[in-house]
Order: C-alpha cells, then structure tokens, then sequence
C-alpha cells in the first residue's frame, strides 16, 4: 500500500547549513541547466506563461520563469511531467523496481535521459538539493509541513490543494497544477480531454457498466484484506467507466483512500463484480487467495465475477497518469466486460 511508503525521513546533520550554500549557489550560477535533458523541452515553451503563481496547502508557489532542472517527489509524477515533454532530473521510487523507476508507457518519453532515482520510504534532502531545482513538483507526495519547509527552500515547491486529502486529488486536477507550473496549462487540458474521450467511448461501448458496483480490493501476505475508497485512483478509474461506488467502503475509510476489513466485514467485496490486487500493487493470485475460505465463499468469486489484473495493469492504474491511463483502459475494459457479463447471466430469469 501508498501508506506504507509516506514514513517521516529523520533529522539529518547540517541540513540547514547545506541548503543555505546551495541557495547561494544557485542564486551565483543561475540555474543554466546546460547539462539537464529537459532543457530543450522547457527552452520551447513560450515564456508569456510566466511568472507563476499558485496556491496550495502550504501557501504560494511562485516560478519566475520556465523550469529547466525539475525534480518530481510524489510518486507518480514523473509521468505528469513526462507527458507535457518536461524530462525531469531526478524522480522518486514507488514500486516494482523499474529501469529509473519509469515503467513501459513512459519509457518513449523519457528517452535517453537519466534522471536521479530518489528513494520511495523518505524524502533525501541533501540529494535532491544536490540535484539544483528549479522547481519541485510533489503534488502525490503525501509531503507534510515540515517537509514542505524543507523543499521550499531548495526551489520553489508545488504540493496538492488543500480541499483533497493527502493522495486523494484527481489525476485531472493533478496534471492540469502541474501543467500551470510548467506553463504549459493548454498542452494539459488537450490531454485531459484526450484522455476523457477516451473513457466516454468506452461508457458508450459498454452502458452495462452503468451503476455496477464493483470494489477494488487488496490482500497482504499477512491474510489481510483491504478495499479503496471512492477517492482511490483505483476507484476513480472505475467511476469513470461508469461503475458505481460502496458506500459503505467509503464510510469505513473515513478521510482515508482506503480501508482494512476484517473477516467480518469481508462480506463488503461481494458485489456485482469483485477487483482484486495484491498489496504492495502488483497482480493478485486467484489460486492462493481460494485457500481463504471466507473469500472462497464469496458469490462473487465462486460465480467468477472476480478480476485480476496483470503486473502491468495494476501498476498502470497505481499510477493513474496521462501515459498510463491508456494502457489501463485497454487491458482493464475487456475483463471488467466478461465479469459483468457473468452477472447479467446470474440475475437472468429462468427459462
């Protein structure tokens, strides 16, 4: 699970004294960026956009011109930046230990380039300040207070609005934040709508998705079992298909993006059609979760309602970003297709 990565990084010796000098240094170079790969992407961008100034949870971000050395901290973000043609020149793990942390749909668009990897449990603020930023995006960072403190004076640090909970804004609202931050607001709102049309035509392909409650769910290794609330880009995903939502999930979860169940409360998952991962996102084995008997018993998995995506899949809908978006509605459709198929053939009158 995300949570288990969003651990507070420890006090480091000297920090303060460290990025005061390298403040002062990049005040003394200028922040040339002759030797980062995304420099020519930013140098195309027409500098009218600029200055930026934006509003977050922790205050105002502003950034007098376009960025040309980006750090990404949240989790998913090199994607974001990636796709509006920013390389950035140091990104964070998150899971599934990719070739510089990017997987296959991103790949294309980071070419050549080789960013940082920064670690995926704390933030290392010494590397990223190493690093010389222009500009920090962490809008999926889950970052805090004093995190914000520190970045902030490294360079100018955007994270989420306040009206979400940590990791809980929208991939749309996420990218068109950091398209404003890059100045390149415009080339986000055409791939929000790509992507949107994307989805549509798949509603219009398929209306029985209409109102099918479906909950996304994982286990652990431990035996434990868990379930995403509607604010949970795996949630998301599926509403935007045209899913419904539990709403007992969602009270459960609270102002959290997901909830643990117990054994009693397993009875949540048997729904019209059941989505299952294994937690750290990956892909969830149907023959070792049927040694649960509670799961086993479940209508939904002994009728096969029950849906397992790929590595890749659950890795592409973990990320929910312009690049992965697509991948995962071409792999997702077809199965959330057969399961509901499944369904409509329970409730069908006999004879």
């Amino acid at each position: 699970m995300i949570a288990l990565a969003l651990r507070q990084p420890r006090p480091r010796t000297g920090l303060a004294l460290l990025l005061t000098g390298l403040a002062l240094a990049l005040v003394a170079c200028g922040g040339d960026g002759d030797d980062d790969p995304g420099a020519g992407a930013a140098s195309q961008q027409s500098r009218n956009a600029f200055p930026v100034t934006i509003e977050h949870k922790f205050g105002t971000m502003r950034v007098a011109s376009p960025p040309k050395r980006v750090v990404t901290v949240g989790y998913n973000e090199q994607d974001f930046v990636l796709a509006l043609g920013v390389k950035p020149v140091g990104l964070r793990e998150w899971f599934g230990d990719q070739p510089k942390a990017t997987w296959s749909w991103a790949r294309d668009e980071l070419g050549a380039a080789d960013p940082e990897v920064l670690p995926t449990a704390e933030l290392n603020f010494e590397q990223i300040a190493a690093l010389r930023p222009d500009l920090i995006v962490g809008v999926y960072s889950g970052m805090t207070k004093a995190d914000y403190s520190k970045l902030s004076k490294i360079a100018p640090t955007l994270a989420q609005t306040e009206e979400y909970a940590d990791l809980a804004m929208p991939w749309q609202e996420q990218f068109m934040l950091t398209g404003r931050a890059l100045g390149r607001e415009d080339r986000a709102r055409q791939i929000v709508g790509e992507i949107e049309d994307r989805f549509a035509k798949a509603r219009r392909e398929h209306p029985e998705f209409e109102q099918v409650v479906a909950p996304f769910a994982y286990y652990e290794e431990n035996g434990k079992f868990g379930a995403y609330a509607s604010t949970d880009p795996h949630i998301r995903f599926l509403s935007s298909l045209g899913f419904g939502k539990s709403a007992e999930i969602d009270e459960l979860a609270g102002d959290q993006v997901f909830t643990v169940l117990s054994n009693e409360r397993l009875r949540l998952l048997d729904r019209d059609v059941l989505v299952m991962l294994k937690a750290p996102e990956t892909a969830a084995s149907r023959t070792e979760l049927l040694k649960n008997p509670l799961y086993r018993r479940l209508d939904a998995v002994r009728e096969r309602r029950d849906v397992y995506p790929d590595v890749e899949t659950v890795a592409a809908l973990s990320y929910s970003s312009p690049l992965s978006l697509p991948q995962a509605i071409d792999a997702m459709v077809p199965q959330l297709a057969e399961a509901v198929a499944r369904d409509s053939k329970q409730d069908a009158p006999e004879g």
